[in-house]
């Protein structure tokens, strides 16, 4: 399945230009939080909290770019990836090479697994761009969890690769139409650095200022 990009581009035939290509990590922020995401990709607005601090911590060694070979196993840091059929591009935290020919994904994370595919789909699009780069078939790859400081097991199945095809094309057309989603107040919210320009507790102030006036208005 190829994605339209983003930008003023008609003919799918022309080679895809960095302006037409997104960041993995924007999938992420999808599936997290719709609204989270178009003020990130589509506002451009970002501010961070002590969690992405955190997680900026722990992937400082993976993204100083280089490699090292460990039993037998060759590891590269930070390697650049690009899909052209998803129109999308990023680093790779950690991908391994081993000695039969498997190739290995490892992504960090500060926190711990997560109910959501949000983590599993940005290392799945991570295993997609691998797979077209370097024409092989990549089953599975790895999420490193630091408060559990322990790999989860992520299996690229099928329907992991659907919803990720899925959100890539969301994405896009998220990008493409220019618009940010309203906010809605989630637990979720809590731990959001984009909490004070989100401002969901102010649309449920002016939502619940409304109905006061309506009441008042109905007396």
């Amino acid at each position: 399945m190829h994605f339209t990009p983003h930008s003023a581009c008609n003919n799918l035939h022309l080679p895809l230009s960095p302006d037409d290509l997104l960041p993995l990590s924007a999938l992420q922020h999808l599936l997290f939080c719709e609204r989270q995401c178009a003020l990130i990709h589509v506002e451009k607005q970002w501010a961070d909290n002590r969690l992405t601090a955190e997680g900026q911590v722990l992937h400082a060694k993976a993204n100083d770019p280089g490699h090292e070979t460990k039993t037998g196993v060759r590891v590269a840091r930070a390697l650049p990836l690009r899909s052209d059929t998803m129109a999308m591009t990023g680093i790779a935290d950690i991908v391994e090479f081993h000695q039969d020919g498997t190739v290995v994904p490892v992504e960090y994370k500060r926190g711990k697994p997560k109910a959501g595919d949000e983590d599993r789909v940005q290392i799945c699009a991570q295993a997609v761009c691998l797979e077209e780069m370097l024409g092989v078939e990549i089953e599975s790859g790895y999420l490193f969890y630091g408060k559990a400081r322990k790999r989860t097991l992520v299996v690229f199945d099928e329907r992991l690769r659907a919803t990720t095809r899925s959100a890539a094309q969301r994405l896009h057309q998220m990008v493409a139409d220019g618009e940010t989603p309203p906010a809605v107040r989630e637990k979720k919210c809590d731990s959001c650095s984009l909490l004070g320009l989100c401002m969901p507790d102010a649309l449920r102030f002016r939502t619940g200022a409304a109905s006061w006036l309506d009441r008042q208005l109905d007396t």
